[in-house]
């Protein structure tokens, strides 16, 4: 069970990154939305969130993927 477990905590990383990309770009196109309804914009404060939330977005992929991979090579050193 403790095994188990330990493996669970190291996955969690992982199964994270999709649900922070999809709440960067849903958060963002949110936001655009509600813009382009105030001001009567649209769409173009929508496009330009959604745009803006897809780099957020993917930018924090790429860091926390080249966060574990140095994680990944430290353990496989130290073992």
């Amino acid at each position: 069970m403790h095994q188990r477990e330990s493996v669970m905590q190291q996955l969690a990383p992982y199964l994270t990154l999709g649900v922070q990309l999809a709440a960067a770009v849903c958060g963002c196109a949110v936001v655009g939305w509600w813009i382009d309804a105030t001001y009567n914009t649209e769409p173009w404060a929508l496009l330009g969130s959604v745009v803006v939330g897809s780099t957020v977005g993917l930018v924090q992929f790429l860091r926390v993927v080249q966060q574990l991979g140095k994680r990944a090579q430290r353990d496989d050193q130290e073992t």
